[in-house]
């Protein structure tokens, strides 16, 4: 069953049959008051948008509107787009995604052991120059490696 509410003309709260009171206006105008309180303010000539508990103030300053609504949060699609890095173009790197695990693995072993050799090497020498030192190392590229690679 659907009860008949109506909305206080002050405070804006609902009001069920048999409660609140009708006021006419010299205008004619019928104002509807669900007590005591929002009768005696109105007439007082209180703003009910300076009064905290009504529901105009409310609306107004924000209030409790989450709980109502809320908005969907979009989750943005993070496009990923391969772009050449400098030094290596676009075919080097997708390539090199695209290797078996076993080539990445023995590429990995390999620089490594460079790393420890040149590590090795500098500890044996002990120099203080460092405009003597041969430049490091490179590991091997891609094409080093694909061409080890067997089918």
């Amino acid at each position: 069953m659907v009860v008949k509410t109506e909305t206080c003309s002050f405070s804006g709260f609902r009001i069920y049959p048999g409660k609140g009171t009708r006021f006419v206006r010299g205008d004619g105008k019928l104002l509807i008051f669900s007590n005591r309180k929002c009768k005696s303010y109105f007439h007082m000539r209180r703003r009910p948008a300076e009064m905290n508990w009504t529901q105009l103030y409310r609306r107004l300053h924000k209030k409790g509107q989450h709980e109502e609504t809320q908005r969907r949060r979009r989750t943005r699609k993070v496009a990923t787009v391969a772009k050449p890095v400098e030094g290596a173009s676009l075919e080097v790197i997708k390539a090199k995604r695209s290797q078996r695990p076993q080539v990445k693995k023995s590429a990995k072993e390999a620089a490594l052991k460079e790393i420890k050799e040149r590590n090795a090497a500098k500890k044996g020498k002990k120099t203080t120059s460092t405009a003597s030192q041969p430049p490091p190392a490179v590991a091997p590229t891609v094409k080093q490696v694909a061409g080890q690679r067997k089918r």
